[in-house]
């Protein structure tokens, strides 16, 4: 009976730590997630039902970092395009095409530039063409 009751309250606090450090700073209400771990680690228990019951965020959605490369179906293009992984996954780009992407704006920018220059040299010129 011991050991059941300390496996649980084990599994518990494993439970409350792992949750609390994955989370992100917005995600943790009432104190820092700093003293929720202490809290957790010196009072097992408690510290761990206290975050469960007001600690823990249910509002938002947690996005949790994925480990290695992401996997991909041979199924249709159309049902992994549905899926919001696959969504956000189309929005990240490579690091090619956001060098690309600075290339383009840099070189926008810089045309802009010229074509100021150019604009205010030919109001100069017809300053000066109109005389006094």
């Amino acid at each position: 009976m011991y050991a059941l009751f300390s496996i649980v309250i084990l599994v518990l606090v494993v439970a409350a730590l792992v949750d609390i450090i994955t989370r992100q700073d917005g995600q943790v209400k009432h104190l820092p997630k700093v003293v929720w771990v202490l809290l957790v680690i010196f009072l097992p228990m408690i510290g761990s039902l206290l975050w469960f019951v007001i600690g823990h965020d249910y509002d938002t959605p947690v996005v949790r970092p994925q480990l290695g490369a992401p996997r991909r179906r041979a199924g249709s293009a159309s049902s992994a395009e549905a899926t919001p992984t696959a969504q956000a996954e189309r929005r990240i780009s490579s690091t090619e095409e956001q060098l690309a992407s600075l290339d383009r704006e840099i070189a926008f920018h810089a045309e802009q530039a010229r074509i100021r220059r150019i604009e205010a040299e030919l109001a100069e010129r017809r300053r000066l063409a109109e005389g006094p």
